[in-house]
C-alpha cells in the first residue's frame, strides 16, 4: 500500500515537471515566433520588394549568410543609420560588402 502511494506520488511529480517543460517549450516557441515576426517587419520597413525577394532568394541558398545579412541590416536600421528604403542595387552592393571575396582557381598544365 505504502508503496502504491510512493509511486503515485512519483507519478504525479513526473506528470508536473513534464508539463513544465512542455509549457516551457511552447513560451520559446512563441517567443521565437514573435521575434521572427518583428525581424520581418523590420525587414518589410527597410527593404523593397525586389530586395526582400533577393534576400528570399538567398536564404534558399545559403540560410547563415541570410541571416548573418538581416541581423546587419536590422542593426543598420535601429542605429539609425538606414534613411530610405534600400534597393536591390544597394542590397547588392552590402552582399558583395558581407560575402568572402572568392579566389580564383587556375590549372596550368606543364
Amino acid at each position: 500500500m505504502a508503496d502504491e502511494d510512493e509511486l503515485a506520488a512519483i507519478r504525479s511529480q513526473k506528470m508536473a515537471q513534464m508539463q513544465q517543460q512542455q509549457e516551457a517549450a511552447v513560451s520559446e516557441e512563441q517567443r521565437r515566433k514573435e521575434f521572427e515576426e518583428l525581424k520581418k517587419n523590420i525587414l518589410r520597413q527597410i527593404l523593397t520588394a525586389e530586395a526582400r525577394e533577393r534576400l528570399n532568394t538567398i536564404r534558399m541558398a545559403k540560410p547563415e549568410t541570410a541571416e548573418q545579412l538581416e541581423a546587419q541590416l536590422i542593426a543598420l536600421a535601429q542605429s539609425g543609420r538606414i534613411k530610405s528604403k534600400i534597393d536591390d542595387a544597394q542590397f547588392k552592393a552590402i552582399l558583395r560588402q558581407i560575402m568572402p571575396k572568392k579566389r580564383e582557381i587556375s590549372i596550368r598544365r606543364i
